[in-house]
């Protein structure tokens, strides 16, 4: 199988000391090193650098995390929490791993087999819907 042009190509950066509000949808492999208050959604891999502040949900195909997340965490293949990050919200995702020192504080959903993880992913989506709407 090869590899598509946007699995091993930079497409975007956020850089050091740039601030972004609002919601971003990205193609391809995005780094992000700077502040962003709103959701951030592609179909490629993330790295979120370790000066990187993250107030909003993460969707991706991978991510690895060195910074700090205050929202929920969903990729597709795989999520990495270096020693020096933060996730403060829930994470889904086959697989998993969260080096020693690195803090997490919410739910997680890992299920390697692809229809339970489905399954699990869809129940999770929909138990947190009901509980917005109520809280509102």
């Amino acid at each position: 199988m090869a590899l598509k042009l946007d699995d091993i190509s930079l497409n975007t950066i956020i850089g050091n000391g740039s601030a972004i509000s609002g919601d971003i949808k990205i193609n391809g492999f995005v780094r992000i090193d700077g502040d962003v208050d709103g959701n951030i959604e592609t179909d490629g891999n993330v790295i979120v650098g370790e000066n990187a502040r993250i107030r909003g949900n993460l969707k991706a195909k991978a991510v690895i995390i060195g910074g700090i997340i205050l929202g929920d965490v969903f990729a597709k293949e795989s999520v990495k929490l270096l020693s020096n990050s933060t996730v403060l919200g829930d994470i889904l995702s086959h697989k998993v791993q969260i080096e020693e020192e690195a803090i997490f504080n919410g739910q997680c959903i890992s299920i390697k087999d692809k229809v339970r993880y489905e399954e699990s992913s869809k129940a999770y989506l929909e138990s947190k819907a009901i509980k917005e709407k109520v809280s509102l």
